[in-house]
């Protein structure tokens, strides 16, 4: 097969169906190619975030959603918990929605399609360059050969058409590994559990227990690599997670976790730039996975509107104006963010006694709300409020950390085992 495309999207998850969709409904000739048959299942917590539910409204969109995720429970190293706030904003609303990403990735995809993208099964393993470098075509392993104006990437964390157009760096990256399974369980609101993984040694990462559909909850581990795309074994670590969870009464005494997956984390905007000649790199391709709490989802659907639209302002542009955007949505806070959470990392006694504040009885009103808009990435957006006010400072500091340390970071410590973690009853 060989075709020609205004624009060629590879990868078919929120942010490729997005770009595809929003395309088509333009009247580009859009390509939306991905090496899997759907649906299909992808490791994640399930959870969309504010960010992403307004794309959604942005754009029309309905999904199969199996219920609104506002506030969340915060569960510290001291086992106390504390409510994370939900707050309505003035470019997002005040909760996010809960989607398998069986059915999100899927029903997306099906409305790209009845856009008019054109669906196409291939596992991109070459691309074709031409000058001043562009890549001209893609090119999967049966030989299909897909020429596009402009090359949208929205192919993962490990990115094959960044690695093979040479954009990818994996040594200046900030990377993560995350697991998750689903488990019989009904969840009344989102948990996260910060755990120490020895007494005031914090966990490099948090756990998960998210509501879900028909009885089952999807419940989960990640953590932080830093620079070292090294192996976390994390199966142990979550197996020690839903103990906990029993323990706490989270979970039923005799609940067993399905099947086990997982994926890598390509976070903080790091590892690649945004676009390259007339490549564009969206979602997890462009490493935008919020490198405090893990998601990639709002992000990835907020970053390909901006690929679509760059696109449909110009092609020879494209590349330029993209940039330009992903810098001004996303590039003060990721930066920040990582350097935040590589600051933190390095200094795992501190940033255990700090978690701590989350869920201590006098303070914790204040500082839930401040770090719920604050790691959530909301600050730009949040209303005027004693926490917004916070969380403003927090972006201070975050920033002045960002002017001190590389976008890549240090390497963090190490995915040690939760079984030196203490539970307290709440």
């Amino acid at each position: 097969m060989s075709a020609r495309f205004d624009a060629v999207v590879v990868g078919a998850g929120p942010a490729g169906s997005i770009a595809a969709l929003v395309l088509a409904r333009s009247g580009a000739r859009v390509a939306l190619a991905d090496k899997a048959a759907f649906p299909r299942d992808k490791a994640c917590g399930d959870l969309v975030g504010p960010r992403g539910v307004q794309v959604l409204g942005d754009l029309g969109l309905r999904v199969p959603d199996a219920g609104q995720g506002s506030d969340l429970l915060a569960v510290g190293p001291s086992g106390r918990r504390s409510r994370l706030p939900a707050f309505t904003g003035r470019t997002y609303p005040g909760h996010g929605i809960i989607v398998p990403r069986l059915a999100l990735d899927h029903a997306l995809r099906e409305t790209a399609l009845e856009a008019g993208a054109i669906p196409v099964r291939a596992r991109i393993t070459a691309v074709e360059t031409g000058g001043n470098g562009r890549v001209n075509a893609v090119i999967s392993s049966d030989g299909q050969h897909l020429a596009g104006e402009v090359i949208i990437a929205a192919d993962g964390a490990l990115s094959p058409v960044a690695r093979l157009a040479g954009m990818l760096d994996p040594e200046t990256a900030l990377w993560g590994f995350a697991i998750r399974a689903y488990v019989p369980a009904e969840v009344p609101l989102p948990l996260l559990i910060l755990l120490d993984a020895s007494p005031w040694r914090i966990y490099p990462g948090y756990g998960w227990l998210f509501p879900g559909e028909n009885g089952q909850a999807n419940v989960g581990i990640g953590v932080g690599l830093g620079s070292s795309r090294r192996q976390a074994p994390l199966r142990g670590d979550l197996a020690r997670l839903v103990t906990l969870l029993g323990q706490w009464g989270d979970l039923s005494g005799d609940a067993r976790p399905g099947p086990v997956t997982g994926g890598w984390l390509r976070m903080g905007g790091t590892g690649t730039p945004p676009a390259a000649g007339n490549v564009l790199l969206a979602g997890d391709a462009a490493g935008l996975i919020n490198p405090l709490q893990g998601e990639g989802i709002g992000p990835a659907m907020v970053s390909a509107k901006l690929a679509a639209e760059a696109v449909l302002a110009g092609p020879a542009r494209a590349g330029r104006a993209y940039a330009d955007a992903i810098e001004a949505a996303f590039g003060r806070y990721m930066a920040g963010a990582s350097a935040l959470q590589t600051t933190l990392l390095r200094r795992p006694k501190t940033t255990s006694a700090v978690t701590r504040l989350l869920t201590a009885p006098v303070v914790r009103r204040v500082v839930a709300g401040t770090w719920s808009i604050y790691w959530n990435g909301l600050v730009d957006g949040a209303r005027p409020r004693p926490s917004a006010w916070t969380a403003g400072a927090v972006q201070v500091l975050a920033d002045r950390l960002a002017g001190h340390n590389d976008r890549a970071g240090q390497p963090m410590a190490g995915a040690e085992a939760l079984g030196h973690a203490r539970a307290r009853t709440p």
